[in-house]
């Protein structure tokens, strides 16, 4: 029995500032972002968008273009880590405006959960789907990956920013990719990128030790939300490779795989923070899993070899054909968190469906990561009807119609400074209001349709 992804859709912020125009205000050679990490353009969610609103766009989107049936959906699980409450999930909210939208009490026998390991959670869910449906083969799951990648102004990470969500429907007999049943984890607890629980001291707002009451908090110390990270560049790039080659080799090791595992993949989806991130990560398993390698992990000059390798004839052929037809669409749209590796995923496919390529019967590898840290490889086989499945996706010519913004507007957005929408809401989710006023319901997000 084969199970697997049977329908792709999808939904990006609508808004981007090019690459150029960031690199320009902060003082960096445009060239460096642009040639070096593979950036062209980075998507910032409107003033009417959250997580929400990205999910819930992704996922109508899936319902109504496959005439999905609900009542035959068994789970619907969602990988983020831009959660909007620490205990309503996303994939409550995404019940309630599915229900809102294609009737009532429709996913009422459906199971409802988030995911959350930084970028690797909708792969941990995606894992879930896949071993419910081998138990229950007629049943369906669908799983969500939605976030909004956000970091500080002027940080080294703020050209990866983006944001948006894929939605895929996992099912006995797919249509575009069987999943192989074997999927090899590593994983090894570290800080190299969290969003902490941040505090501040009541005194420093108020200027007094008498611990007032200060909005309905009553604790000397305010806990701040911020969706912006913390992190270590350097660090984490060497966590991701670390993780991603102990999985790889152990999904080699558990497959009994003789000869090289990566040649046998006619496309590699990875994580892409940025576009390029893959082919940087991926050289020391490039040496290590070639009978031809001579490059020794302890020479002292290894990671100067790795270096060399890199910018070898034998490396870039290899990224053009295995990496770069995932890489395209992350360079449109930047940083998806959870949404990453499928985006890539959808990109590979497009690209393939465009330019006429026949993948059917060959064989995708997929090496994801998330960071604190864990990586998962696993593969899967293209099916014969995969172009039926993603023809009418139109990924390329969804991204053509992004609108282009100024700096201004750009800083105006990341501050949260514009209450009312950049671009005209049409035929999507928006958030209408958040609750302010009952007592029973403060905080509360409302969202509606807009025609």
């Amino acid at each position: 029995m084969k199970i697997g992804i049977d329908a792709i859709a999808f939904d990006v912020a609508n808004l981007h500032l090019p690459i150029k125009t960031l690199a320009e205000a902060r003082h960096i050679e445009p060239e460096k972002l642009e040639k070096g990490l593979g950036l062209l353009k980075m998507t910032l969610p409107d003033a009417h968008q959250d997580t929400v609103v990205f999910g819930a766009n992704a996922l109508t989107k899936l319902i109504a273009d496959n005439a999905i049936d609900l009542s035959g959906i068994a789970r619907l699980y969602v990988g983020t880590e831009s959660g909007i409450d620490n205990s309503k999930p996303v994939a409550s909210y995404l019940s309630q405006l599915m229900e809102q939208k294609f009737g009532e009490n429709t996913l009422l026998e459906c199971d409802a959960v988030d995911f959350t390991f930084a970028c690797i959670g909708a792969v941990d869910a995606l894992h879930n789907c896949f071993d419910f449906i081998r138990l229950n083969p007629t049943k369906k799951a669908i799983v969500v990956a939605t976030d909004i990648a956000k970091y500080d102004l002027g940080s080294s990470g703020e050209y990866t920013q983006g944001a948006g969500a894929v939605a895929l429907l996992v099912c006995a007999d797919p249509r575009i990719i069987a999943l192989d049943k074997e999927w090899t984890v590593s994983n090894k607890g570290v800080f190299d990128f969290f969003k902490p629980y941040r505090k501040l001291s009541k005194f420093r707002i108020m200027g007094s030790d008498d611990n007032p009451e200060w909005f309905g908090n009553l604790e000397s110390e305010v806990e701040i939300h911020k969706d912006q990270p913390v992190f270590d560049g350097q660090y984490s790039n060497q966590c991701y490779t670390d993780r991603t080659r102990e999985a790889y080799f152990s999904l080699k090791k558990v497959t009994n795989f003789s000869g090289t595992l990566y040649d046998s993949w006619s496309d590699i989806i990875m994580h892409l923070p940025y576009a390029f991130q893959g082919r940087r990560m991926l050289t020391e398993i490039f040496a290590m899993d070639d009978e031809n390698n001579t490059i020794d992990p302890d020479n002292p000059d290894y990671s100067a070899k790795l270096k060399d390798l890199a910018k070898s004839d034998a490396y870039r052929d290899f990224v053009t054909r295995k990496l770069q037809p995932a890489e395209l669409a992350s360079s449109l749209i930047g940083n998806l968190y959870t949404g990453s590796i499928f985006m890539g995923l959808l990109s590979a496919l497009c690209d393939a469906y465009r330019n006429e390529r026949n993948i059917s019967g060959t064989k995708f590898g997929f090496l994801a990561y998330g960071s604190g840290s864990k990586s998962k490889v696993f593969q899967g086989e293209i099916q014969p009807n995969w172009v039926a499945a993603i023809a009418d996706v139109k990924l390329f010519e969804r991204l053509a119609d992004s609108e282009e913004i100024d700096f201004q507007t750009y800083e105006q957005l990341h501050k949260k400074e514009l209450r009312s929408s950049v671009r005209s809401p049409k035929n999507e989710w928006v958030l209408d209001r958040i609750e302010q006023d009952h007592p029973n319901l403060i905080g509360a997000r409302y969202y509606k349709w807009i025609d």
